[in-house]
């Protein structure tokens, strides 16, 4: 094949091909080996080129997103079996892809800093450690900034540039809040405050009961005795109390007001 001008074009899956059958027919010890393998890397880059676009929205370099691509076409180089008749580049775009991936999920800030913060934060981190070294404690912000000779506000803005390497684990324990994990100071939905309303209206409704009524009530749900125990307590009848108590509770549940 050939292109324009009359120069040879490479079909790169048949040279693909071509180099793998090359490279299954050498011993494990040929020093050959090296040189196809790296053939196939470099002949297959464009590949990893087209992975690395997928992640241009980014704000990492595409030069680094391109070589960690580059880590996974070896892999896949390493692990690909001509013999299962699968094409190379259908086995290596996923290998690719999960290295890029997983480079962005373990090593890449989790929010975007600028340029300047991060060369900076190079210098802030070397100073911290040598004062830790030096006063045998954790650096304040005023000491950093005089050891640098840059303004405490640069210093504090490396630091909260430093956080955005990797998210927290919600799990992770917290030296300065006592060992809790930040999961343990999250708020969370209380199901008592469902029933808040509902005591407030029960009260509001109580207080319009006539006393021996009211107190029928506070007995029987509130102190938990029985009809028995509350027609005892009250000096009448069961049969009585029952009734009253029907009478009651239809009445609070309703909203109604108290009519003798």
């Amino acid at each position: 094949m050939r292109g324009p001008g009359g120069r040879p074009v490479v079909d790169v899956r048949t040279l693909t091909r071509v180099l793998f059958e090359r490279l299954s027919e050498l011993p494990p010890d040929a020093p050959e080996r090296e040189r196809v393998r790296a053939a196939l890397i470099e002949v297959n880059i464009p590949l990893v080129r087209y992975a690395a676009t997928r992640f241009r929205s980014r704000s990492e370099p595409m030069e680094d997103v391109v070589q960690v691509g580059t880590i996974g076409l070896i892999n896949a180089i390493d692990r690909f079996d001509p013999t299962r008749g699968v094409q190379f580049p259908t086995y290596a775009l996923p290998t690719i892809l999960g290295e890029i991936k997983r480079y962005f999920r373990d090593n890449v800030r989790t929010m975007h800093v600028p340029r300047r913060l991060q060369e900076l934060w190079v210098q802030v981190s070397g100073a911290m450690e040598e004062l830790t070294v030096l006063h045998g404690r954790a650096p304040k912000v005023p000491e950093i900034a005089a050891s640098l000779r840059i303004p405490e506000e640069d210093v504090r803005a490396c630091l909260d540039a430093g956080r955005a390497y990797n998210a927290a684990s919600l799990e992770a324990a917290q030296e300065h809040e006592g060992g809790l994990a930040l999961l343990d100071r999250l708020g969370y939905e209380d199901a008592a405050l469902a029933e808040v309303e509902h005591r407030d209206m029960v009260r509001h409704l109580l207080v319009q009961l006539p006393e021996r009524e009211r107190r029928i009530v506070m007995l029987r749900f509130f102190a938990n005795l029985t009809q028995s125990q509350i027609s005892t307590e009250l000096g009448m009848s069961q049969m009585h109390v029952s009734r009253l108590l029907s009478r009651i509770l239809t009445r609070l549940r309703t909203g109604n007001s108290w009519e003798e």
